[in-house]
């Protein structure tokens, strides 16, 4: 078993709320508070969310994170 981690990022739309509660949904867990910066290259706003999960294999560098 082990621990892996992601971090979503998106614009602030209601996008990065779907983003997030698609992970939750999957059994990740929140991990630490959201983060909200301005991206001078888009000129948008972007939001950002650590996410964890228990895993029962062990983790690989080539795990496609978001299929766990």
């Amino acid at each position: 078993m082990s621990k892996i981690y992601r971090f979503l990022t998106e614009d602030d739309t209601s996008a990065f709320c779907h983003k997030v509660s698609l992970a939750l949904s999957k059994g990740w867990v929140l991990e630490g508070s959201p983060t909200y910066a301005f991206d001078h290259s888009t000129g948008k706003m972007r939001c950002g969310q650590a996410v964890t999960k228990e895993s029962a294999g062990e983790y690989t560098p080539d795990m496609k994170l978001g299929e766990q």
